[in-house]
């Protein structure tokens, strides 16, 4: 038993292992308030020592930002198909250009016919709806007012709600006025805004290429992809479309269809090439003369272009750190050799080889963390600026910065090494006497 003011050996254990604890905490912090005091008194040689870091961490950051904002961009703005839309044109490069294979197809490829409409529509089982558009530069004008290179759309009823587009003012365009040729047009946010600003525009009577048609609606804003307005359209009954401009080459035709359940897309996609394959007599082995493409296929192109990106990016940020780490090592071996008397006052005093190890284990990590919260700034302020003074869309991820300012401090940590080893392996007594 223990008698009166003494402990037992656990006892003892337990006050070592706390007063272990609070002897690292302590070291800890001095450290820190030791690293944090160089980086004050060392301010330019600071920035140039973390130069490295800080050009590796923005650009690591910066290519995060713009990947990220180009994932949103594809997934909000250029694919208007929804996860279970896909359309069928005449010729259509996804990826890789090739001018030949697009000549070939060019004289291979026929126009997409309203008969191949008709004969999808009738015919497909996994669609749970099919639409016909076509479209054309024109000019449109209203009471003296004139608006150049606006998209003219011919449209079945169904495709503004197919593409996501909402009606803000008045209707969409019906059934009954495609199939009567009707002159009606439904028109975007733009051209209302030009000829009816601050008053209704229904009712009134816009000049199409030269040709009337009545406002019968406005869509909702849409915004922008890559500087160009998404909302400086008209849109006409399809067969009013064909009644003025026919249906010959000059006028491209394209499909969009719905699948009945987005898990059978692939299905869906299938069939619609078996129907127009049997209706073109298309042989077994024979190329398609249409192309079919879905969302996933902006997907897969764009993570192609993605990883090629991402493998120049990782190469670059790569040689910036391994030059921003030998910068460090050789900076902190000077600091080393500054400190030295320093450094045996306090092993005189006490401190053990693994505080003097600590302190510039941390001191490499802080210089090189504060290099990457200095390319976060950076890549920040580029973000920013880019993205209000470029199409270009950019939008910094969370993950980019916790990576960025991780990875610096990690480089800090891993060439620090060195020359903290050295710092704790110095002899006090040779330290002290050292000018």
């Amino acid at each position: 038993m223990n008698g009166p003011g003494l402990s037992g050996p656990s006892e003892k254990g337990q006050s070592l292992k706390k007063a272990g604890v609070s002897r690292t905490r302590a070291s800890f912090w001095e450290a820190a308030r030791i690293a944090i005091d160089s980086l004050n008194k060392n301010k330019l040689r600071s920035f140039l020592t973390l130069l490295g870091i800080i050009l590796a961490t923005t650009t690591l950051i910066a290519v995060m930002s713009f990947v990220q904002g180009m994932n949103v961009y594809i997934a909000t703005k250029l694919s208007d198909m929804g996860s279970d839309g896909f359309r069928v044109v005449r010729i259509a490069f996804i990826g890789n250009w090739d001018p030949k294979k697009y000549v070939e197809m060019q004289r291979r490829n026929p126009q997409i016919s309203t008969a191949e409409y008709h004969f999808v529509r009738d015919h497909a089982t996994m669609l749970r709806d099919v639409g016909m558009e076509t479209w054309k530069s024109v000019p449109v004008s209203f009471a003296g007012k004139t608006m150049t290179a606006v998209d003219l759309e011919g449209i079945t009823e169904n495709i503004p709600a197919m593409s996501n587009i909402e009606v803000a003012l008045g209707r969409a365009i019906t059934e009954t006025e495609v199939r009567r040729h009707a002159a009606v047009a439904f028109l975007g946010n733009d051209v209302s805004q030009k000829f009816f600003e601050g008053r209704d525009p229904i009712g009134h009577t816009i000049q199409v290429d030269g040709v009337g048609y009545e406002v019968i609606g406005v869509a909702k804003p849409q915004g922008s992809v890559f500087g160009q307005s998404q909302d400086k359209f008209v849109m006409i009954p399809v067969f009013s479309y064909f009644k003025t401009y026919g249906t010959g080459l000059h006028n491209e035709i394209q499909l969009m269809c719905k699948a009945t359940d987005p898990r059978r897309i692939e299905e869906a996609e299938d069939e619609v090439r078996m129907l127009l394959r049997a209706y073109r007599h298309l042989r077994a082995g024979q190329d398609d003369t249409f192309t079919i493409f879905a969302s996933d296929t902006f997907a897969q192109a764009w993570q192609k272009l993605t990883g090629a990106i991402a493998a120049t990016a990782i190469g670059i940020v790569s040689v910036f750190l391994i030059v921003g780490g030998i910068v460090i090592m050789n900076i902190m071996l000077a600091v080393v050799t500054e400190r030295t008397q320093e450094i045996g006052i306090r092993k005189s005093l006490g401190a053990r080889r693994q505080d003097i190890l600590n302190q510039f284990l941390v001191e490499s990590a802080m210089l090189a963390a504060t290099g990457g919260l200095t390319g976060v700034v950076i890549a920040y302020l580029m973000t920013v600026l880019v993205r209000n003074a470029t199409p270009l869309p950019m939008e910094m991820p969370i993950v980019s910065v916790v990576l960025g300012v991780g990875v610096s401090a990690a480089v800090g940590l891993f060439f620090g090494i060195y020359p903290a080893r050295q710092a704790s392996k110095l002899d006090p007594i040779a330290a002290l006497h050292s000018e």
